[in-house]
This record gives C-alpha cells, sequence and structure tokens, in this order.
C-alpha cells in the first residue's frame, strides 16, 4: 500500500463515524499534492445536498481527530466539500444509482477511434460498464476507463 492509499485509508477511519452521526454519506478522499501544497480532500453528501455548514462542521471534527492522531508527517491543507455535478462514478454504490442516467466516458486508449463518448448507462460489473449511445450498447472494460461520471445535462 502506497504511503497515499495508507493516508486515505487511515483518513476514512477517521472520519466515516464522523459522517454516519450526521447521516452524511462519504463519496471520496483524496491526499494529493499541487504546486508546493499538499492537501487532504474529504467529499460528502446527503440527501438533498451539503451545505457549507455541514462542511465546516465535518472539517472541524476530523480536524480534532486528525490532530490527535497525528499520522500525516508533511504539510497539508484539508479541505471538505461536496462532490460537485462532476463527480466520477468511483464505488458501487455510485454506479448503482446512476443506472439509466447519461454518463460521459473518458477513456486511456481509443475505442472504435474515440477517447471520449456518452450514452445511458445501463449495465455494470466489477470489469466492464455497458453504456447505450444512440442505439448502439458499448462494452467498455473498466481498467480502460481513464474517467466515468454523470454527464452535464443544462
Amino acid at each position: 500500500m502506497s504511503k497515499r492509499e495508507e493516508i486515505e485509508k487511515k483518513t476514512e477511519d477517521l472520519v466515516q463515524p464522523i459522517l454516519d452521526t450526521g447521516g452524511y454519506e462519504l463519496v471520496d478522499i483524496e491526499y494529493v499534492k499541487e504546486g508546493a501544497n499538499r492537501y487532504l480532500r474529504i467529499y460528502a453528501d446527503k440527501e438533498g445536498g451539503i451545505s457549507i455548514d455541514d462542511c465546516v462542521a465535518i472539517s472541524r471534527s476530523l480536524e480534532a481527530k486528525l490532530d490527535e492522531e497525528d499520522f500525516i508527517e508533511d504539510a497539508y491543507i484539508l479541505e471538505v466539500s461536496s462532490p460537485g455535478l462532476g463527480r466520477p462514478l468511483k464505488k458501487e454504490k455510485d454506479f448503482a444509482r446512476s443506472i439509466g442516467k447519461n454518463v460521459e466516458v473518458k477513456l486511456y486508449q481509443p475505442m472504435d477511434g474515440e477517447k471520449e463518448m456518452q450514452g445511458e448507462l445501463i449495465r455494470y460489473s466489477a470489469d466492464d460498464v455497458t453504456i447505450l449511445t444512440g442505439d448502439q450498447e458499448k462494452t467498455i472494460a473498466r481498467n480502460d476507463i481513464a474517467l466515468i461520471r454523470l454527464a452535464f445535462e443544462f
């Protein structure tokens, strides 16, 4: 397990009870370096959406736990936020709730000459995802997908 994965896992163990108590759902955790700074990002949601006040409450509770455990050696910035409209589908529950919805898929390598496609998510498994584009079903190996997220519909 990499240092990043270890930090994300330990953070998940600390934040999950906080989120459970408040009725929130953990969407994702990222520990990343951007420029000169490191960021520990928590993406949370709840039925009806998450507010700034919710993010502040989660942040304060988690900050205290992180200070107590003190397992991150480097200086970092803690951010707690909504996953936003363009959140990626990563977990089983993300895919399950997105069946029947339009998704945007970006691939590492072109498939049928395309690296990006959009369509209705009709099936998924641990190994692949099937979308309906027009009247054609396309099954894509999960290992070939760089990003899959709900498509923006304006």
